[in-house]
């Protein structure tokens, strides 16, 4: 178990758009387990690479449905809307309310270089929306929308 220290706002990696893995070796391998150790550490449902100071697209994420690892993540379908609450391992003590897509379909690799497909609805659709952003540079407070209404 490797607990790897969570960059926070206002570090600069957190803003820079991550470069593809080429190819899946052990030590991607470790990266992965690294930051699910990490998370789970923390009590987050979500965690990308550049979280941790690397700028490679890799995302983890439990939802409480078990662990998704997927490496170069893209969103190819979404539907829908679904306005909540979100919050950030990297942005502590502070969330805002966010509209995401109701449901997602994201492709990417495992860890042994297959294909897969995960299908989100709410929560794992906002987590998966969440944690691609960061592999853009995007945070979540960028997309945050503000309630107050003007007297």
């Amino acid at each position: 178990m490797a607990i790897r220290n969570i960059r926070q706002e206002g570090d600069p990696i957190l803003r820079k758009k991550c470069r593809k893995i080429e190819r899946i070796n052990e030590r991607i391998r470790i990266l992965a387990k690294d930051m699910l150790d990490t998370m789970y550490e923390a009590e987050g449902v979500g965690l990308a690479a550049p979280q941790v100071g690397i700028l490679k697209r890799l995302i983890v994420i439990d939802v409480g449905e078990g662990p998704i690892t997927l490496v170069n993540p893209e969103v190819v379908s979404e539907e829908g809307e679904q306005e909540d609450l979100e919050g950030c391992l990297s942005i502590p003590g502070r969330s805002e309310i966010v509209i995401r897509p109701k449901r997602v379909i994201v492709k990417g690799l495992d860890l042994e270089e297959n294909q897969i497909e995960v299908k989100g609805e709410d929560f794992l659709a906002r987590a998966l929306c969440h944690e691609i952003d960061h592999l853009e540079g995007i945070l979540y407070i960028d997309k945050a929308i503000n309630k107050k209404e003007s007297r």
